[in-house]
């Protein structure tokens, strides 16, 4: 009898200790008294009742409101840390996507409840990770999950597609000028005001960094004050881009985008269409003289001017009186963030460019005289020992080409009136790097 009671010990099957981990993607329905996660829950646990030797743990998995195209979820995390602490033997879900709708991510979950030595199991699909087969049936599912999660996407971008056409609002950041109410854009009287005047101003100034200016020395801040996780945070002044973004940003004319086409909106416009479309051809001309590549060749210094002051490029510009047009090249900062950013102003082209190729007529007289300097035989090197007739008959490209060739940075320090010419090694003789007033 004793010997009969041993066998039975040894034959009771191993107690398994179980987790059941529920999911649902949206929060819709969990104020219920039996919502969706009971129900998945209920379910496993009559799964694991059955199993001999399987026994549920008393900790509950449960994550409302999370999506399963990736594993950031807080229920989900702590299930894997007290997976990698080895304190769960299986897993058990109602079906295999609650864990996750990501093949890769899937593929990586197994690789890890593997390493710990904990099972996998989904009640309703009657497979488990114990096995090869259940393995092969599990990666089959996913992919037909993962198929699942994509169709999903591609309806529902679908449907914004065509709730665009109709001209509604689809969400997104609420543009300045509106606020949402009932899922529509509606008129904010206060902040309807500024946006007219930034048109009005645009179409006057024809400058976004001149709109910006004055928007600031008026002190009308280009975001609300708005309030994330309890901290207030203070409005910033307007920058070129945010004039650029507003003055893009068709609602505002009472249209609505949708794959690179324009339909009338349920909204109201702020602005008529007149003024939107000479807003925008102000703006596209100036886009298109900013890049037009034709000018390029004569700012053979391009590329190379930096501003001593912040450290920011030189950028060719240009304007217009009458049929006269003037060449500057312009600090980037300042361009961008106005006089308060850099106190460069901007520099004649012809004088700049006139002082640098000085310098480089000195640099090629000197090479001459020092007799003793092997004779660079590359193209820069042939040039510069005769810089003073070659100069003369070069292409505006091929007079940027030797420039950039010889030059390796010039340094402008305006304010102080100071430029420093740093050049290649083609001119070890001479001093780089000495300053020099203009």
């Amino acid at each position: 009898m004793k010997n009969r009671r041993k066998a039975i010990l040894e034959l009771a099957p191993e107690t398994r200790r179980c987790a059941i981990y529920t999911r649902k993607s949206t929060s819709v329905g969990l104020e219920q008294d039996f919502n969706s996660l009971d129900a998945q829950r209920e379910a496993c646990a009559a799964y694991i009742k059955k199993q001999p030797g399987w026994s549920l743990l008393a900790d509950g998995y449960d994550d409302g409101g999370f999506t399963g195209a990736n594993i950031e979820r807080p229920a989900f995390q702590r299930l894997l840390t007290d997976i990698d602490a080895r304190k769960i033997d299986v897993v058990v879900v109602y079906k295999v996507d609650r864990l996750s709708r990501s093949l890769l991510d899937f593929a990586k979950l197994m690789e890890r409840f593997s390493r710990a030595g904990t099972s996998f199991v989904s009640v309703t699909q009657n497979f488990s990770t114990a096995d090869a087969m259940g393995r092969l049936t599990l990666n089959m599912l996913m992919s037909f999950a993962e198929f699942e999660r994509e169709m999903i996407g591609e309806r529902t971008r679908d449907k914004i597609a065509a709730a665009r056409r109709k001209g509604k609002w689809t969400g997104g950041p609420i543009p300045l000028g509106y606020i949402v109410k009932d899922k529509r854009l509606v008129v904010n009287a206060t902040e309807a005001v500024l946006v007219r005047e930034i048109f009005a101003l645009y179409i006057e100034q024809r400058s976004a960094l001149a709109v910006a200016r004055i928007l600031n020395e008026r002190r009308l801040s280009s975001t609300r004050l708005r309030v994330e996780h309890g901290t207030v945070h203070e409005a910033r002044p307007w920058t070129n881009a945010d004039i650029l973004r507003l003055i893009r940003t068709p609602i505002y004319a009472g249209f609505i985008r949708s794959h690179g086409e324009l339909y009338d909106s349920e909204h109201e416009a702020l602005i008529d269409h007149e003024t939107f479309s000479r807003a925008r051809a102000l703006l596209d001309g100036a886009a298109r003289t900013m890049n037009d590549p034709s000018r390029n060749p004569d700012y053979i210094l391009r590329g190379l001017l930096r501003c001593a002051c912040c450290g920011s490029a030189f950028t060719p510009a240009s304007s217009r009186r009458g049929r006269t047009v003037y060449r500057y090249y312009r600090c980037l900062k300042r361009d961008k963030q106005g006089s308060q950013a850099c106190p460069s102003s901007p520099l004649p082209a012809d004088a700049i460019e006139t002082y640098v190729i000085d310098r480089l007529r000195e640099v090629a007289k000197e090479g001459r005289q020092d007799q003793t300097k092997e004779p660079d035989t590359t193209w820069a090197g042939r040039c510069l020992a005769d810089f003073g007739s070659v100069w003369d008959v070069l292409t505006p490209q091929n007079r940027g080409r030797l420039v950039r060739a010889l030059i390796e940075e010039v340094d402008v320090d305006e304010p102080s009136n100071r430029v420093r010419v740093c050049l290649t090694g083609l001119t070890t003789h001479a001093d780089p790097t000495q300053q020099v007033h203009t």
